[in-house]
């Protein structure tokens, strides 16, 4: 198998539980030599999650009024604390094998922040690291705009095959993060590309902060930056860690879910 190639998968809008059910088929057929490195990406239906390092108290609202709103809460396994992910927002799940690259946690997170950096600089934004308070290690997790937070980061390696990954807000509606302490950071704002851009070009008219007269024409433009930056993260993933990026056929897809049955655990 072709260490250098990466397959991309783009699985649209879909619930976070049928998604994690898909990571952990790919997880097990990886570790058995089955399929080769892939890049899930797509966005999920509302929804919170619950990283190991989590603490409840940096849920805002009860898991029952969260529901009434139409959002999901899931623990999971990846590293991190609290977050958010919904329409509008870029996640990506990179199933890699470590084992012929470099078997270094900091380095995976470090090389996946850099991959959003870069896809973000493509849009003019001055997206960056930003450095932890002092006592602490060097960075905080995720890309940043200034003080607010533009990607988070949280992920799970087993056997040095990864899963989990980022989520890049791209026109994504901010207000779900009142609904949280995002990543378990006080005081940080939360921002996207779409807010970063209108910044740096008088807003349009009927934007996402004014009441819009076309709004079919505002879910084009949001479609068509979300595909955008989906293309910018696939080119910058491939450069950055050195693959060759292939899109995978919905046949190819299903093959690789019935490859190996995934693990109880």
């Amino acid at each position: 198998m072709d260490e250098k190639l990466c397959g991309v998968f783009d699985w649209g809008q879909e619930p976070y539980a049928r998604v994690l059910a898909w990571q952990r088929e790919l997880v097990a057929a990886r570790k058995a030599g089955l399929i080769p490195d892939v890049l899930l990406l797509g966005e999920h239906t509302p929804v919170i999650t619950l990283g190991r390092n989590a603490q409840r108290e940096h849920l805002l609202l009860p898991e029952a009024e969260l529901a009434r709103r139409g959002v999901e809460v899931h623990e999971t396994d990846r590293g991190g604390d609290v977050t958010y992910h919904g329409p509008g927002q870029l996640v990506g799940y990179p199933i890699l094998d470590l084992n012929g690259s470099k078997k270094d946690v900091v380095w995976y997170v470090r090389t996946l922040e850099e991959v959003l950096i870069r896809a973000a600089r493509e849009f003019g934004l001055d997206a960056a690291r930003r450095t932890a308070p002092a006592g602490k290690r060097q960075f905080c997790t995720g890309v940043w705009v200034g003080e607010e937070k533009l990607a988070a980061i949280g992920v799970h390696i087993s056997r040095w095959v990864t899963s989990h990954g980022f989520a890049l807000n791209v026109t994504t509606d901010l207000r779900h993060f009142d609904f949280i302490v995002p990543c378990g950071i006080r005081g940080k704002g939360v921002t996207s590309l779409e807010k970063q851009i209108s910044r740096l070009r008088p807003a349009r008219r009927g934007g996402r902060d004014s009441a819009s007269l076309d709004p079919a024409r505002d879910k084009r433009d949001d479609d068509s930056l979300l595909a955008g930056v989906r293309a910018a993260v696939v080119r910058q993933f491939g450069e950055v860690f050195g693959r060759e990026m292939r899109p995978v056929a919905a046949d190819e897809w299903e093959a690789w879910l019935g490859a190996l049955e995934a693990p109880a655990s």
